[in-house]
């Protein structure tokens, strides 16, 4: 008999993870368990498939994952239905979200041979006897972590590179979204039925703790600071290399010169789509003065229009159902310390779902402005200049991602920001953009996926010297003579001492 239980969360049954729609409880997906042996044998196997993946080499390799590329193109209806009744995101957004991931495996496909592959490096003069060679050896077996907000487009933003870099990968998905996981896995091995180089492995925590104990060679994590710090501890039992993207508490802030009616779009949008669960979602605001009451009531009309619910709306379902009472904790703390909400408020908490809310006059010290919210919930607030506001959005630990609006300043005021991205008059773009790396700093992680430094994120340096002619300046033996000695000292004088 199946358990009575809350819509969208997991239960385990008969040693199986049940998955359900946070909207309606509908199953969505059961998935075996993995015991610590279990995840150690399927590392072991993945060991071994990556010997023959990586020996496809760059071009074998691009080949079977553009084939992915595809089917996943081909499919995208089937998989963003499934991303909405496992998460509640509506399809809409879900078929963005695996537009986006396809277009990251289409670029690390196409690109991994040119970042990654052997090349020439210039030598200096004072060993010009000797040529540098440089490529990016894959790390093996890559585990990755990945959270339940994007169960796609993230997971794939690690695994695609890995994958391209020439490593196998064993995931393990979110265990509020195990079916997405196990469908991308499956998807692969239709592509590359040939051996298991990219697997899944399923659970709750413990698993993805025995994932990062197994014996993989790098850990790729992306989910809350909390979680990360603990994944970081089990890695550094055996000093095995992680990759972290934690939590954000991103900022946007509106200049004077803004075109209101575009930073307040972008806002709404950088702030509520996914119903706010977005690690790179604009959750505090700070606006100019000049601009402040006009940039809020743009905001609050646009929001307002938002429809919510299960079925052909903007907003869907809180997925994971113990985040509701964080978002109303926020909400009642803004309100409590003297905030006031211009849209929404404590009555737009209606689990599952939570209705678009913009708070303002909440002090900077409120949770709601200092802890990540999840939700559709915006703070704005009125600040001097410009200054003012890249004070305060660089106040927090958080460091992932934030939006400027503004003509004359924009950019400059973006490279103030203490992130690893930002947005210049759009928001969360960064994201989408295969090109640029991806990630924080401070309590938001650190390391990068997507672009050239997402590839070599997952390969390691192996640097090649090679002698090409006799030493004019011996110096790197015992054979040297005074004579050596001096040459030496007088060459580097002329080359450096001036």
């Amino acid at each position: 008999m199946t358990a009575v239980h809350v819509p969208g969360t997991p239960v385990i049954e008969e040693g199986q993870l049940v998955s359900t729609s946070p909207a309606t409880g509908t199953e969505a997906g059961r998935l075996p368990i993995a015991s610590d042996a279990e995840v150690r044998q399927s590392v072991d196997r993945a060991r071994a498939a990556g010997e023959w993946w990586v020996g496809l080499g760059f071009t074998g390799r691009r080949d079977r994952l553009l084939r992915w590329r595809a089917l996943l193109a081909k499919r995208i209806e089937q998989l963003a239905e499934l991303v909405h009744v496992e998460g509640g995101k509506p399809v809409a957004d879900a078929i963005v979200e695996i537009v986006t991931a396809i277009e990251h495996i289409d670029w690390a496909a196409r690109n991994a041979g040119r970042v990654l592959g052997p090349r020439r490096v210039r030598s200096r003069l004072i060993l010009a006897e000797f040529s540098g060679h440089l490529e990016y050896q894959p790390h093996g077996v890559v585990g990755v972590i990945g959270p339940w907000n994007y169960p796609v487009f993230t997971p794939i933003g690690s695994a695609a590179y890995a994958l391209a870099a020439g490593n196998a990968v064993v995931l393990k998905p979110s265990e509020y979204t195990p079916a997405v996981g196990q469908w991308l896995v499956d998807s692969f091995a239709e592509v590359v039925p040939e051996h298991p180089v990219f697997t899944a492995v399923h659970g709750l925590g413990d698993v993805g703790a025995a994932l990062c104990r197994s014996g993989v060679d790098k850990v790729a994590f992306t989910g809350s600071t909390a979680t990360a710090r603990k994944v970081m501890a089990a890695c550094a039992e055996t000093l095995t290399p992680v990759l972290i993207e934690g939590g954000g508490k991103d900022a946007m802030i509106v200049d004077s010169d803004a075109d209101l009616d575009a930073a307040a779009e972008a806002c709404v949008w950088g702030g509520m789509t996914n119903a706010g669960q977005t690690c790179i979602g604009i959750e505090r605001v700070y606006a100019v003065d000049s601009v402040f009451d006009a940039f809020v009531d743009r905001v609050v009309a646009r929001a307002g229009r938002l429809t919510v619910g299960p079925e052909g709306s903007d907003i869907g379902p809180i997925t994971m159902p113990r985040q509701i009472d964080v978002i109303r904790r926020h909400i009642d703390a803004a309100i409590d310390s003297g905030g006031r909400a211009v849209l929404g408020g404590p009555s737009a908490v209606q689990p599952p779902y939570v209705h678009p809310t913009v708070l303002v006059d909440v002090p900077e010290e409120s949770a709601a402005v200092q802890e990540e919210t999840f939700g559709p919930t915006l703070t704005i607030s009125r600040v001097r200049d410009a200054d003012e506001a890249v004070t305060r959005a660089n106040a927090l630990p958080y460091g992932l991602g934030g939006s400027v609006f503004g003509r004359r300043r924009a950019v400059a005021i973006a490279r103030r920001l203490r992130s690893g991205m930002a947005s210049v008059n759009s928001t969360l773009t960064f994201a989408g953009m295969s090109t640029l790396p991806f990630g924080g700093v401070g309590d938001s992680g650190f390391g990068r996926i997507h672009g050239e430094d997402g590839l070599r994120e997952f390969g390691r340096a192996k640097a090649i010297t090679r002698r090409r002619a006799r030493s004019l300046l011996p110096s790197m033996t015992f054979e040297r003579t005074p004579t050596d000695v001096a040459r030496l000292v007088k060459a580097i004088k002329v080359m450096y001492g001036r």
